[in-house]
């Protein structure tokens, strides 16, 4: 059942919030002290369950959390170093997640102490996750992990990895999968940078080489994999394409407009034209993200975090595209091409930047053509595709 927002919930949470500063004032208390007595309080997360950082609340009331605490000086966490945690390792921890493993990741996850990655992605299996080759084998009371993932964010950074293996390989694809909570810490895991157009190395690739996860770390049932990995990408998905509330002319949108207003020597008319019908278009995609989340009051989300995604990913890159013409020479002057940066900068770092950054956005989270083939099957209820794959084992389909 959906959880639906009252005034009495959000009167209630209003209240708790200012009793927990009046005790725990955020000009004294330590960072660190402070956030793990708000997760103590159920004031984190407030739709995580009571007991674990939250109070079981509608999603529409974390933004009133936020507000409160903002507008009481609360100390901010790091969360852009740690978006896949928050973003899709929450959300798959706490359904999947035995008690004893929530309680374990939950906080410290929360408080990006400990920082998430992703490791579903293989050099063979990038849109056809369903079929990647890393294999996970029982031994005693842990699964050995060999093989290869590639275009991992912040797995430079990551304490944990989302790990999605072939548990057997003689049943069809989707059917073999199994799903795993990995340290990235340990021996037999190698990072490695992968170098982007834009100069950076925000992916790496990860070799694994008997790599060991404990039975304990698995989330759902073995062989459950890939109905787990789902709830992590539908959450990927919602959290790239509508992930937050923002306010008009957030993003590249508002870079653009700015632009415009402050070169008036640049204006044409065809350019206006093409800025107002891109302004028009992402302020319809904002106002659809905003009533996605609404729709999102409790469980996962659905197939349409695809739509918002797809829709983010084409815009971003029409709007760019608009802002490097009218910027002329200036928008191909480029020349910051650090590996390794702080991950809080983003697209401030100029339109050579935003453009070529806004290339990857229809590739991460699920490339667009398998995003419209979600949309069109589990959202249009088109006839589904035909797979040659289809009922038979992972060992016997050629590669």
């Amino acid at each position: 059942m959906a959880l639906s927002t009252t005034a009495s919930d959000e009167a209630e949470l209003r209240e708790a919030i200012r009793a927990f500063i009046a005790e725990h004032d955020p000009a004294s208390v330590p960072s660190a002290e402070f956030n793990n007595a708000r997760f103590d309080a159920g004031l984190a997360a407030v739709t995580y369950p009571v007991g674990h950082g939250g109070r079981g609340l509608a999603r529409g009331l974390q933004a009133v959390a936020d507000a409160e605490f903002a507008r009481a000086g609360a100390p901010e966490r790091d969360q852009a170093r740690n978006v896949i945690g928050l973003g899709m390792a929450a959300p798959t921890i706490l359904a999947y997640g035995t008690g004893e493993q929530i309680s374990r990741w939950l906080r410290p996850l929360w408080t990006c102490e400990e920082i998430w990655c992703q490791l579903f992605s293989e050099p063979g299996a990038g849109s056809d996750v369903a079929g990647l080759a890393t294999r996970a084998v029982k031994d005693g009371d842990e699964w050995v992990v060999n093989g290869q993932k590639v275009w991992t964010s912040l797995a430079h950074h990551a304490k944990w990895g989302l790990l999605v293996a072939r548990t057997d390989p003689d049943v069809p694809k989707h059917a073999g999968l199994s799903y795993f909570v990995i340290d990235m810490e340990q021996p037999g895991v190698e990072v490695r940078p992968l170098r982007q157009a834009t100069g950076e190395a925000e992916f790496n690739e990860v070799f694994l080489t008997d790599a060991r996860v404990p039975d304990a770390n698995r989330l759902g049932n073995v062989g459950d994999g890939w109905k787990v990995a789902t709830t992590t990408l539908m959450n990927e998905r919602v959290s790239i394409g509508s992930g937050r509330s923002v306010p008009r002319e957030e993003g590249v949108i508002g870079y653009a407009a700015a632009s415009w207003r402050q070169h008036p020597e640049r204006r044409g008319h065809d350019a206006h034209q093409r800025l107002l019908r891109l302004w028009a278009e992402s302020e319809v995609a904002r106002l659809a993200g905003e009533r996605l989340r609404q729709q999102m009051a409790a469980g996962e989300p659905g197939p349409e975090g695809s739509a918002a995604k797809l829709t983010m990913a084409r815009l971003n890159q029409q709007i760019t595209g608009w802002e490097i013409e009218f910027e002329a020479e200036d928008g191909l002057r480029y020349d910051d091409w650090t590996m390794r940066r702080d991950a809080t900068r983003g697209y401030e770092r100029g339109p050579g930047f935003r453009y070529l950054r806004s290339k990857g956005n229809s590739i991460e989270g699920g490339t667009s053509e398998v995003l419209r083939n979600i949309i069109a099957e589990r959202v249009l209820g088109l006839p589904a595709e035909q797979r040659a794959d289809k009922g038979v084992a992972w060992k016997d389909i050629p590669r």
